[in-house]
């Protein structure tokens, strides 16, 4: 007999976990089917969580949500200062957007997925197990079809079973979506790469070099010639006791002009200024001496190895004031004295017996890759397919506008609205997209994200505009300078503003989003207005492969990609754009070598591309 359930949620990232803590606060039984072993292992953000308050309409925010998030949640850091950065070889001109970021926000907190979706998850699965409901991992949907008007939805791992409604929200690659035609795939266009590594670094090392205080955080973006002629920016955002260092471009961009991904974020790394803020002491072993014996050799190194894991950790605690005062009041140390003594020997213990350097570099601790949607461009103008809704990445919706970027909380508002309406269709009985898709619909349009992706903010751009204010006219190249001076001018900024969004984003966008103003402008504020930074060190940048091999993995010798068309243009520039080289050229056609795949869905577009069966492919740690 065939398993019958109220609604499935497929993806158990933020968006969908919302949707089934949503579902379950309202007293309808859901289950979330999640294909990683773990909720979290699956999910890359950039990331800042925001929280809104705009001046028209509302938004379901995550604090709404989950009951004292600000106190319990798992979060990094508030975000207190947003800083863009011009930047030119060793030049570099700030300015702060501190007030845009808080524009019509309560909040934004930097966070890390890997441990802030586990969180969610375990307050999502305690309201919908009261349900009879709840959260299966390890399993990926396979096919979706209908029989009496009811969803069956077939898994790699489980026997067929039957919903009354589905909410998809299995990301921006979403193969609900494919299956079931619910819309095409997403082409280079609507779309952004982000590529992004973790950098490690004490607590109390990174608030003093930020200059923020405990819980503060500090975000940075950066446009320039750190984008290597490319349309995007990077970022820097703090952690609690990390960084989330990254590059962000179109993607269409890097098609047009192959980059590799990972020599999109080694450029943000090198920069001057960023190679300062991810700067740290670091143990470096040196050779054991081979004219010993081999025993001798083998206890050296091992000698080392733990003593250099012991110094870390030490070292770690002993600038983490929480950390710290647990080692003394757990009786291991007897005062915080105590514990600098300690790493002070084991410091010395490395030089002198081993000859351990230690040096100024950085700490990477993991590499991930994703493609973003472009909600201007790809939203889904009706996110909801017969007895299915689309929701967050997988429906193509997020805000990307100059330096204003927002995705996770778009996913946490659509997935209020969708449970809202799967919640008034199990009360009528009435899963008909006539009845519960247009529902949705209905919310979605009511959504001040959906307005933000429609039209310009004429309030936002006067914040961003005054933050500017002391960027010479014209500095803007003349294609430009006319129209910055127009929407610069309080009496004719409401005037420009409205005929622009009568010309709409698709005519506007060519003119703004383009190399001269997020690669040729910033260069030239840089080499005008900016002060000098000095490079005190040469980051060593792990190879791709050392980045793979950090990695982990749960392999599956079952591929979850084919390739379409060995000899296309777009595959042989794959080779080039996949972040981890799973593509190489033979004979020429486009092999397939699978294993180091971090399933980003860059070549998704032509390719036949799934998700890894369940609990299969990349693990991450931080997310």
């Amino acid at each position: 007999m065939t398993e019958r359930y109220d609604v499935a949620v497929v993806g158990g990232g933020s968006a969908g976990l919302a949707a089934l803590k949503r579902l379950s606060d309202l007293g309808k039984q859901a289950v979330l089917i999640e294909a990683g072993r773990q909720v979290g292992t699956k999910n890359v953000s950039g990331g800042i969580l925001y929280s809104k308050k705009p001046r028209q309409g509302k938004t379901h925010n995550v604090e709404d949500l989950y009951e004292n998030f600000e106190k319990e949640a798992p979060v990094e850091r508030k975000i207190t200062r947003y800083i863009l950065h011009a930047a030119s070889k060793d030049k570099d001109f700030a300015i702060d957007l501190t007030k845009a970021h808080e524009y019509q926000s309560n909040f934004g907190y930097s966070v890390l997925l890997g441990r802030l979706n586990p969180w969610f998850a375990r307050r999502a699965v305690e309201a919908a197990e009261k349900q009879g409901g709840g959260l299966v991992s390890g399993v990926h949907v396979r096919s979706v079809g209908w029989r009496d008007g009811r969803a069956v939805i077939e898994t790699d791992e489980l026997e067929p079973f039957e919903v009354k409604a589905v909410i998809a929200a299995d990301g921006v690659n979403s193969e609900i979506a494919e299956m079931t035609g619910a819309r095409s795939k997403f082409t280079p266009q609507q779309l952004y790469q982000g590529v992004k590594v973790v950098v490690k670094l004490p607590e109390q090392i990174l608030e003093e070099r930020f200059g923020i205080g405990p819980g503060e955080g500090a975000a940075h973006l950066f446009a320039g010639d750190v984008t290597l002629g490319h349309i995007g920016g990077g970022f820097l955002y703090t952690n609690r006791d990390t960084l989330s260092v990254g590059a962000v471009y179109h993607f269409d961009s890097l098609v047009e002009k192959p980059a590799e991904p990972s020599a999109l974020v080694n450029a943000l790394l090198q920069d001057p200024l960023v190679a300062d803020m991810i700067k740290d002491e670091v143990a470096v072993k040196q050779e054991i001496d081979r004219d010993l014996p081999k025993e001798e050799q083998l206890r050296a190194r091992f000698a080392v190895s733990k003593l250099i894991k012991t110094w870390n950790e030490l070292r770690d605690s002993y600038y983490s004031p929480a950390a710290r005062s647990k080692l003394v009041e757990g009786g291991k140390y007897k005062s915080e004295e105590e514990i600098k003594s300690r790493l002070d020997l084991i410091k010395a213990e490395l030089e002198t017996k081993y000859g351990t350097k230690f040096v100024t570099d950085y700490v990477e601790l993991e590499y991930s890759t994703k493609l973003v949607p472009d909600g201007k461009r790809c939203a889904m103008k009706k996110p909801y397919h017969n007895n299915i809704l689309f929701i967050g990445d997988a429906a193509g919706r997020g805000v990307f506008i100059g330096p204003r970027i927002e995705g996770l909380n778009v996913g946490i508002d659509d997935a209020v609205r969708a449970a809202d309406a799967v919640a008034k269709a199990i009360d009528r009985n009435n899963f008909a997209p006539e009845y519960m898709g247009e529902q949705y619909a209905q919310e979605v349009e009511k959504s001040p994200y959906t307005r933000d992706m429609r039209e310009i903010d004429k309030d936002y751009l006067k914040t961003f505009l005054d933050a500017t204010k002391d960027v010479p006219k014209d500095i803007v190249g003349q294609r430009y300078g006319v129209v910055f001076r127009l929407m610069s001018s309080s009496a004719f900024r409401g005037l420009a503003v409205g005929l622009a969004n009568m010309l709409g984003y698709d005519k506007l966008l060519p003119l703004v989003e383009s190399e001269e103003t997020y690669v040729q402008v910033p260069i030239e504020i840089a080499e005008r207005l900016g002060k000098q930074v000095q490079k005190t060190y040469e980051p060593t940048i792990p190879s791709v492969a050392e980045r793979v091999a950090r990695l982990k993995y749960d392999d599956d010798r079952q591929p979850h990609i084919r390739v379409l068309d060995a000899e296309s243009e777009f595959m042989k520039k794959l080779v080039t754009l996949c972040p981890t080289k799973c593509y190489s050229l033979e004979d020429g056609k486009v092999v397939l070598q699978h294993e180091p795949c971090i399933e980003c869905g860059t070549c998704a577009r032509e390719t036949e591309w799934r998700h890894p069966r369940g609990e299969k492919g990349v693990v991450y740690q931080y997310g």
